[in-house]
């Protein structure tokens, strides 16, 4: 099957103007299919167009459900458009409104955003989108969910009735399809795959194992260190558990960031920066990155702890095996959470109803993974660089965790003059007083 499918079907549908939901599995391109066509919809459009449409108000809006998912379609935008001439904002919350509000006084053609700060902004009347020709929702069947729905209902009510929509997703339950077609104008229903298509990437290899939460650190740090193993994305459920085991990976000799809801935005993007840049080769993230983040190079994905949804699991492992490469998907299931993975299982028909008792030392394991004989739960020293083996932590201000700078043996500390100078300078003596009385030592003659 071509890895691309969903822009063959959707793409000829969306520049004719129809409303369109389109379903494909993680990875195979959506951000590409809506993408393309919006652009060049928005230019057909303004040369067919009575009046300007310069007019400074924005003719595209993108809503994603979480900043980095946002960031992320922004900049694909900007580099699909940047020969358009396409002006393109992103709002999103977490960061100050005044770079954001300059930007749209300036004018756009195109916001990206998340449903918080639109609202947000739309409300204060300082984002019109009055002249919003099309509407994409990025995520639908997380964008529609109960939670997002107030607020998404409320921006449409702001977008003219005559706006095109597009939706897509990787999952889209049928009481979620039901409100998109309740919100969307005789839409073209596209699903990628045949009925019976699996909802995960087939170059994906999935491994399920029953693990103790105490062995859980071990495990994965001997999977980091198997001979295929490049860049990895392992999920926790909550955010301190995602910040703990950033910390011990940190301790065993593995460079790790953590990203979750916890950490201002500032912290947030610079781990995906370097995780993106292979500065960092593991990121322990929330499902806040489980959404539509495209990141080269990720062969594998570990799931800490087992997810809550099929629909979850569907996106977590998504993160690898994207467009066409293969990917390897870990997840390591509690004793209390079985009967959890078989309802998983079941809905997405796969094939570990029963996963195998697992611990660090297994055969299997090794086996499976291809993790050399002999592997330790911690790096070794010839394997860290030289600063991350000595730097001791520290923690910011924000929560996340650092390395600092240990100071030479020839570099002063402080006011301290170094080892080896004079030290016969005479030593300030200090006074002490009791009830009045001085009772400083005197100095014998």
């Amino acid at each position: 099957m071509h890895p691309f499918p969903i822009q063959a079907l959707a793409i000829p549908l969306a520049l004719s103007g129809t409303d369109v939901i389109g379903q494909a599995r993680t990875g195979t391109g959506k951000t590409l299919a809506f993408g393309s066509a919006l652009l060049h919809r928005l230019q057909s459009l303004a040369e067919d167009a009575d009046e300007p449409t310069d007019h400074g108000k924005p003719r595209a809006l993108v809503i994603a459900p979480t900043r980095e998912l946002a960031l992320q379609v922004a900049r694909d935008l900007e580099l699909a458009g940047s020969k358009l001439g396409s002006r393109i904002v992103t709002i999103y919350g977490g960061t100050g409104y005044d770079e954001q509000l300059s930007a749209l006084k300036r004018g756009v053609d195109v916001v990206v955003g998340t449903p918080g700060r639109l609202l947000d902004l739309a409300n204060r009347r300082d984002l019109n989108l009055s002249r919003v020709q099309v509407l994409v929702l990025d995520e639908a069947d997380e964008m529609l969910d109960l939670g997002f729905l107030p607020d998404i209902e409320k921006l449409l009510a702001k977008t003219p009735e005559s706006r095109q929509t597009l939706l897509f997703s990787a999952t889209m339950p049928a009481p979620i399809l039901a409100l998109a077609r309740a919100t969307l104008n005789r839409p073209v229903n596209i699903r990628a795959e045949g009925a019976d298509a699996s909802m995960t990437v087939p170059d994906i290899r999935q491994f399920v194992y029953q693990a103790h939460d105490l062995d859980k650190p071990e495990i994965v740090a001997r999977i980091l260190q198997s001979d295929d193993t490049g860049k990895t994305m392992i999920f926790c459920r909550t955010k301190r558990a995602a910040q703990r085991l950033a910390d011990e990976l940190l301790d065993r000799g593995f460079p790790a960031a953590a990203i979750h809801g916890d950490l201002n935005q500032s912290s947030r993007e610079r781990a995906l920066k370097k995780f993106r840049a292979g500065t960092v080769a593991t990121l322990v993230a929330t499902d806040v990155a489980a959404r539509g983040i495209d990141i080269t190079g990720v062969s594998h994905v570990i799931n800490y702890e087992c997810p809550d949804t099929e629909a979850t699991y569907v996106h977590r492992i998504g993160r690898t095996g994207r467009a066409g490469n293969s990917g390897v998907a870990v997840t390591l299931v509690d004793w209390q959470d079985v009967t959890r993975w078989k309802v998983v299982n079941k809905a997405l028909d796969l094939a570990f109803e029963t996963p195998v008792e697992t611990y660090s030392s297994s055969p299997h394991l090794y086996a499976d993974l291809e993790i050399p004989e002999g592997t330790k739960g911690r790096l070794p020293r010839s394997a860290r660089s030289a600063r991350q083996e000595r730097a001791p932590k520290e923690t910011s201000p924000d929560g996340t965790t650092r390395r600092k700078r240990r100071r030479s043996s020839t570099e002063p500390q402080g006011d301290r003059p170094p080892k080896g100078d004079d030290q016969s300078a005479p030593k300030r003596r200090r006074r002490r007083r009791r009830q009045g009385v001085d009772i400083t030592p005197v100095e014998p003659q």
